[in-house]
């Protein structure tokens, strides 16, 4: 499994090395953009609208908008400063609370911590602690340049830390449109509700469901194979420089030249004269 980061969790004076592993991983199925005239998959360049030429990585700075068209540069040297200042190797447990006063909303990412050598025992003792307390651990950490808020809980005998969002990540409810605020609903609309919500609740197991889309379009795409119904991309042509062309016909000549096998050629060996008894 692939370590995604590498440095320590502490909870007081209890420090702990561990690694990161990624938790989840999408199953989409990436469907790539072909040139319908020749089957070729389809580049896409970096180009300037004004100087209608294409950019290169060296000539591309970073910027944040901070009103329509105007910018605040920011050079690369200032933003590595910045990452290493904030990017400190430790995720600090910072509190306590309990599961469910976090509502899945601010739930963004999770991931299995494993401890790194010499750190059993302590990861024990943190998993030990977290399960029979029946609390989380609050922490901060900073992945890829981004700080993010944690959680830190048991998941089947795993210490399992999930990335959630800060509060003004979460987009306020209020400015959702058409939210019915004044309907209301009769006591035998409610009761039938109930009734129906009742008859379809069952005990979660996430083995049964499953991507039917996913599914059945990795058997359409199976199909079309054992069809033959598949199409091979055009190469590009690699046009030699100037002048090339001729060098590179002399160099076959030369060797085609060379390949014609010769007629191996037989020494006759010689006999050394006998020996006077």
């Amino acid at each position: 499994m692939h370590t995604v980061w590498k440095g320590s969790i502490s909870f007081g004076l209890v420090n702990i090395p561990i690694k990161l592993h990624a938790a989840t991983e999408s199953k989409d199925i990436q469907l790539r953009q072909l040139h319908k005239a020749c089957n070729s998959p389809i580049n896409y360049k970096k180009t300037c609208p004004v100087c209608d030429t294409e950019v290169g990585n060296e000539e591309i700075v970073k910027a944040y908008e901070y009103a329509k068209n105007k910018y605040v540069v920011l050079d690369a040297e200032e933003l590595e400063n910045l990452r290493k200042e904030n990017e400190d190797k430790a995720v600090e447990i910072i509190e306590f609370v309990k599961l469910k006063e976090i509502d899945p909303i601010y739930f963004e990412r999770s991931y299995f911590l494993a401890p790194d050598s010499g750190g059993k025992k302590a990861y024990a003792l943190l998993r030990e602690a977290l399960s029979n307390s029946g609390k989380i651990g609050v922490a901060k950490i900073t992945i890829r340049s981004k700080e993010q808020l944690a959680i830190v809980r048991v998941y089947h005998d795993t210490l399992l830390m999930e990335a959630i969002l800060f509060p003004d990540e979460v987009r306020n409810t209020a400015e959702i449109p058409n939210m019915p605020s004044t309907e209301k609903v009769t006591e035998e609309e409610l009761d039938l509700a109930l009734m129906l919500i009742e008859q379809l609740t069952v005990q979660f197991e996430p083995e049964k469901y499953t991507d039917d889309y996913r599914t059945a379009l990795l058997e359409l795409i199976e199909k079309k194979k054992a069809e033959n119904a598949t199409v091979t991309a055009t190469e590009k042509e690699t046009k030699l420089p100037s002048g090339m062309t001729e060098l590179m016909s002399a160099l076959q000549a030369s060797l085609d030249k060379t390949s014609i096998k010769k007629k191996p050629t037989t020494r006759k060996r010689k006999t050394k004269p006998k020996k006077e008894a």
